[in-house]
């Protein structure tokens, strides 16, 4: 599927709502919305980071004095897309304090305890953070439908509990932005030959990785339901290729950037005299 530029990322990569979504109808090699090739991406990717960490300290300090807006940035895709990687190259740019990163692995004894939201909602940001979570609760519908972890009638039960979670989210205050980073069959099978060739990428590598790669058409499947039936207006998906590394972090910045100049977050006034302090300091030796 073609989809122009746009000055609007957020209109160019999101998917329409409603409607099932064919992945391979999507190039995972695409630039949509880029400000050019490779180095030109790469200079203007640096210059939003600069952006970002001026609205990050903003929507921080607007926090402290009450504003209870805050970002959550969803990142889900298959193995080797990148999820840590745009955190590394993304994320890294901002200030670490304002900042609460979650990597999902497999649920703990004591998180199967409960309901597979439960620990999801332990680790949200808090007002004035950007919350990054890398893989989420989708994998409640995903890993479980390919590995049937639970019977099919509880995973469709989630997609509406879900959607219900992220609308309480929005109106909480918090902007929800997901993120699909779409990469191709053959790039993934590039990379985890690369982890192979270097042993300094092998602790990234595991041997299951090569089963979990002959679920691909499961895995595709999975993720078309899930992109279908969880894209909301409060909370849309938006696809982004990813067989780029510097166009995938290019369009993650220049979608967080979008939604931070929306939020146009602002610095708190100051509830003290500014004069009479001042004049109290210069007293001072």
């Amino acid at each position: 599927m073609t989809r122009k530029n746009t000055d609007s990322l957020r209109d160019a990569l999101r998917l329409p709502l409603g409607e099932p979504v064919g992945l391979r109808g999507y190039d995972a090699r695409a630039t949509p919305g880029a400000p050019g090739g490779k180095q030109a991406s790469l200079a203007d990717t640096a210059r939003m980071g600069k952006r970002l960490a001026v609205l990050q300290e903003r929507l921080w300090a607007a926090g402290t004095a009450g504003d209870r807006r805050r970002l959550l940035l969803v990142l889900q895709g298959m193995d080797t897309s990148g999820k840590g990687g745009t955190v590394k190259h993304v994320i890294g740019q901002l200030n670490p304090s304002g900042c609460r990163i979650k990597a999902f692995k497999a649920p703990t004894e004591e998180e199967r305890e409960h309901d597979f939201l439960w620990r999801v909602r332990r680790a949200l940001p808090e007002p004035g953070e950007i919350g990054i979570f890398d893989r989420s609760h989708y994998e409640d519908v995903l890993i479980a439908r390919v590995r049937h972890l639970a019977p099919p009638a509880a995973i469709g039960s989630r997609y509406g509990l879900i959607n219900d979670f992220e609308r309480s989210l929005t109106e909480d205050g918090v902007t929800v932005v997901k993120c699909f980073l779409h990469l191709s069959h053959e790039e993934q099978k590039r990379r985890l030959l690369r982890r192979l060739d270097r042993p300094d990428k092998h602790w990234k590598f595991s041997p299951d990785d090569i089963e979990e790669r002959a679920l691909w058409p499961a895995y595709q499947e999975a993720y078309e339901l899930a992109l279908e039936h969880c894209a909301t207006p409060h909370a849309p998906w938006y696809l982004v290729p990813a067989d780029r590394k510097w166009y995938r972090n290019w369009a993650v910045s220049r979608l967080l950037l979008e939604h931070l100049r929306t939020l146009d977050p602002h610095y708190p006034e100051g509830d003290f005299d500014v004069a009479e302090c001042r004049r109290r300091l210069l007293k001072q030796p």
